[in-house]
């Protein structure tokens, strides 16, 4: 089966998934890491975009990392990467797909 990696970066959490599967059919979740922004962005009120994609690019690594640690996978296993691609904040989109 194929291990997919997954990375959500619409807006103000980092999200990254490490899934075993067939094409079009997620089986199996076997790591799962997200990073919420919620307390950065509190005292503004709301989102602010450039801290959001900054947050982004800060945690993005790391999480990975650590999905594929729990998973127990190299990134060398990963069959397919997948990333939102909207809707979102166009700056945090761009984090997550590159």
């Amino acid at each position: 089966m194929a291990l997919l990696l997954a990375i959500e970066s619409s807006c103000d959490e980092t999200a990254v998934a490490i899934v075993r599967g067939q094409p079009g059919v997620a089986t199996e979740v076997l790591a799962s890491e997200i990073s919420s922004q919620i307390p950065l962005h509190r005292e503004y009120g709301g989102v602010v975009p450039e801290l959001a994609s900054r947050n982004h690019s800060l945690h993005l690594r790391g999480l990975v990392e650590k999905a594929l640690a729990d998973a127990g996978v190299a990134m060398s296993e990963i069959d397919s990467f997948a990333a939102t691609t909207g809707p979102g904040l166009a700056s945090s989109l761009l984090i997550g797909s590159t």
